[in-house]
């Protein structure tokens, strides 16, 4: 007889968000960023991520809730089950856990949504582009080119 095995996860809200957080610290470090646990749960995001520029603030959310149609949906509120306000977060991480993908969702995308829905291999998916986008925590540092020239003759008081 073969029944289908039912995976069991984290069920508790709070210890499945704990859960989510270490995995995410987990990946970022193994990906060779730095990262901060802010001290205390009352925090306005989860972690922080360095990497040679400015800190990123980065709230973690995780969902398991499939709906209809293969579609995973999670709700995306701060305190009092509002919008996260503008400059209180710089990324939201948001982990699909039964099919272990990530989403590195900037806040700006997030535009007015509450609720995000991410449905896996859909071409209407709104978010794809964010998926597994680790490199959106990544400093991209640019050098402009710099004519070696010109920084002699500006040297020698030829600037004109």
């Amino acid at each position: 007889m073969n029944k289908k095995k039912k995976t069991k996860w984290i069920t508790g809200c709070k210890e499945r968000g704990e859960w989510a957080e270490l995995c995410f610290m987990a990946r970022a470090k193994g990906l060779g960023m730095g990262v901060l646990k802010p001290y205390g749960d009352s925090g306005r995001y989860d972690v922080a991520v360095e990497n040679g520029g400015p800190i990123l603030r980065v709230q973690v959310k995780s969902t398991i809730y499939c709906r209809r149609g293969g579609e995973y949906s999670l709700n995306v509120m701060g305190p009092g089950r509002k919008r996260y306000k503008k400059g209180t977060v710089d990324f939201f991480a948001v982990w699909v856990i039964p099919i272990g993908e990530w989403y590195i969702i900037p806040y700006k995308a997030m535009g007015k949504r509450l609720t995000l829905h991410f449905t896996p291999g859909s071409k209407r998916a709104k978010f794809a582009r964010y998926r597994e986008a680790w490199d959106l925590l990544r400093v991209v540092e640019i050098q402009a080119c710099v004519d070696p020239l010109f920084e002699e003759e500006e040297d020698a008081g030829f600037s004109g």
